[in-house]
């Protein structure tokens, strides 16, 4: 069981399984890119089902999160997949991915075992996709998801992130659009996560202003308490339901008290938190000839020294130096 001082249990493996994305969203990295993790660094397909075993096996995971980077850059995706899947107890298996080759990919990804997607789509409007992500890929998400939904991996959630000036104004009309494609919106808030540093709370939209915004066109009721369990995502019925939409309001609502996650980055990290500065290496003692018990109880002090919470409204807050890019959202 991975469970930290405060008595958290985590039952949530995030897997990165690349830091390398082909999208330059500006609230992620600069137009140039980042300089990759070389090959050698990144954990091999077989240390990643071996680590996702143990977590699964010895540690009480029940839930596994493949991203990136985007996760449909791995070669190996499908066949890591499938591997996952013959676990036993098996988990549920889902995906975040920016949704640019789930068209070539969603068919064969559901036949492997995995459950749902998650995809990233801030915008309807191509012009503003490609200045938000400095590529002219809209159309190609949007077959994404159509593929996902086609294929089965419902539900289907969409990712939607607002910046001020730039789509803030497009939360209805994708809600609308939302419901009439039988997807289900979430909407998160900007973190500082970004590679430049550059992220300043005033430019944030805030959850109040999104719920503010989606309320001009939609009569929103709040899912009771114990509907949203360790979710990341406040929920509210859409026009009385049955549809949903979320915010995830990591920066002005924190739910570090109910934080169930672990995450392993693609070079072979343990991350106790999304924003923490420190992480532990599981990489060195895998190639060095680690047992499947060591490993665990490695990872199981990792988890033990977790934080109270991620310190976003602490004067003293620090990026972790490490881009969402590299340690998996």
């Amino acid at each position: 069981m991975l469970i930290d001082t405060y008595g958290r249990v985590a039952t949530d493996l995030r897997v990165s399984l690349t830091d390398r994305c082909n999208l330059r969203c500006t609230y992620c990295m600069p137009e140039e890119g980042l300089q990759w993790l070389a090959k050698p660094e990144l954990l091999t397909d077989d240390e990643i089902v071996r680590m996702v075993r143990i977590a699964v096996t010895d540690l009480g995971v029940k839930d596994v999160r493949f991203t990136g980077g985007e996760p449909l850059l791995r070669p190996g995706i499908v066949g890591i997949v499938e591997r996952c899947a013959a676990l036993e107890p098996r988990p549920k298996m889902s995906l975040t991915t920016n949704g640019i080759g789930l068209q070539r990919t969603a068919a064969a990804l559901r036949d492997a075992g995995l459950d749902r997607v998650n995809v990233s789509l801030d915008t309807l409007r191509p012009d503003v996709f490609q200045a938000l992500t400095r590529r002219k890929r809209h159309h190609d998400v949007i077959g994404g998801l159509e593929a996902a939904r086609t294929a089965g991996l419902a539900p289907v959630k969409v990712n939607t992130v607002l910046m001020r000036g730039v789509n803030d104004d497009e939360a209805p009309e994708l809600l609308q659009w939302a419901v009439d494609n039988d997807y289900e919106l979430r909407f998160i808030e900007q973190m500082p996560l970004d590679a430049q540093h550059g992220w300043q709370r005033s430019d944030m939209v805030t959850a109040e202003e999104i719920l503010d915004s989606l309320r001009t066109r939609f009569d929103l009721t709040p899912e009771p308490d114990e509907a949203r369990g360790h979710a990341p995502a406040e929920r509210w019925l859409v026009d009385g339901g049955p549809v949903r939409v979320g915010v995830i309001a990591s920066v002005t609502r924190p739910f570090c008290r109910a934080c169930d996650r672990t995450r392993l980055t693609a070079d072979g990290q343990v991350r106790n938190c999304l924003f923490a500065r420190e992480e532990s290496d599981l990489r060195a003692p895998l190639r060095s000839g680690a047992s499947d018990a060591e490993i665990a109880e490695l990872w199981k002090v990792a988890m033990w020294g977790k934080k109270a919470g991620s310190g976003l409204d602490d004067p003293t807050f620090l990026q972790p130096e490490r881009p969402m890019s590299a340690i998996g959202g």
